[in-house]
């Protein structure tokens, strides 16, 4: 996520049921009397997991960072295009300039589906300089890559066409992800019929957040983890401050997941969610200590679970 500005798997049956007693008709998926969708997979919490201790290697080899410009990123791009050129998806690279050094987004399009109904996940790439940017926002990169490579295993064949996206710059304003919408031309922009925005999944003092931006897509998210049992919040903290900005101001249905950053932990969110109250939800917040060890492995599974739920409800 980028600089802060002034104000600043085992339950898919579960909520597959919730949702068809809510009214079966998350935005994508068939009404609850049509036939039955191939239930979305349990996300590996060990393999995104595996990809962060690659990206945490390739800072350390690089600098200590990830960042726009700098080698450490170019890296982490050339991992993740490898991992899904591997798995069958076409991958572009989009080329830009900012601060006076070369950035990349890497685009990813799995073969297949509506191309007039795009459903988009994307998480930013880039660390800041100060350090490796595992939770910020190396979890919500694993997170899609993993999403990504299990549409690949499962050979899911969904209506809509899926693309997965890593956006470069953010932390200097989502430069990336502002870059590749203003390159659409408006038709191809009204073909995105969502975006899904994942930054920082993995807090160590976790909440569970969910953007309340479009209601189908906030749907989706808040019936997963009503099937998990876990209440949710509405995202403030970040709203505005990533990726998901450029795609909300130029009218694109947006929504995402989110569990903190430097905002503090209340006692009323302690009760229900657990951790400690009183401290950030991440208090490696643009800091040194973003590591691997600054990860909330249940967080970060339930929160991976809940993008391939909402890929595979949205795009079906």
């Amino acid at each position: 996520m980028k600089l802060s500005v002034p104000g600043r798997a085992a339950a898919t049956a579960v909520v597959t049921a919730v949702s068809l007693l809510a009214g079966g008709s998350i935005a994508g998926a068939a009404p609850a009397a049509g036939p039955a969708l191939a239930a979305a997979p349990d996300i590996s919490v060990a393999n995104v997991k595996a990809h962060l201790t690659q990206l945490q290697s390739i800072a350390t080899a690089n600098g200590g960072n990830r960042a726009h410009g700098r080698a450490g990123y170019k890296a982490s791009l050339d991992y993740v295009k490898a991992r899904l050129d591997a798995a069958g998806f076409t991958t572009t690279i989009q080329q830009f300039t900012s601060s006076g050094r070369v950035g990349y987004n890497l685009i990813a399009d799995w073969p297949g589906g509506d191309t007039n109904q795009v459903v988009m996940a994307g998480s930013h790439l880039d660390s800041v300089t100060a350090g490796a940017g595992i939770n910020d926002n190396g979890s919500g990169s694993a997170g899609i890559l993993e999403t990504a490579l299990a549409v690949s295993r499962a050979n899911f064949q969904p209506t809509k066409h899926l693309r997965f996206a890593w956006w470069g710059a953010e932390e200097l304003g989502m430069v990336g992800s502002r870059y590749y919408v203003n390159s659409l031309a408006t038709a191809d922009r009204s073909r995105i019929s969502g975006y899904l925005n994942f930054d920082m999944i993995g807090s160590p003092n976790p909440g569970y957040f969910v953007y309340d931006d479009d209601p189908a897509i906030e749907k989706t998210f808040k019936t997963y983890f009503t099937g998990l049992g876990v209440p949710t919040e509405v995202e403030t903290e970040g709203d505005g401050r990533s990726d998901h900005a450029p795609f909300k101001n130029v009218g694109v249905p947006v929504g995402g997941l989110f569990s903190g950053a430097d905002y503090i932990k209340t006692a009323a969110q302690a009760a229900k969610w657990g951790g400690t109250s009183g401290l950030a939800f991440d208090r490696c917040y643009h800091s040194s200590c973003d590591t691997t060890a600054n990860i909330n492995d249940t967080a970060l599974d339930r929160n991976s679970d809940a993008i391939a739920y909402a890929v595979w409800e949205l795009s079906a």
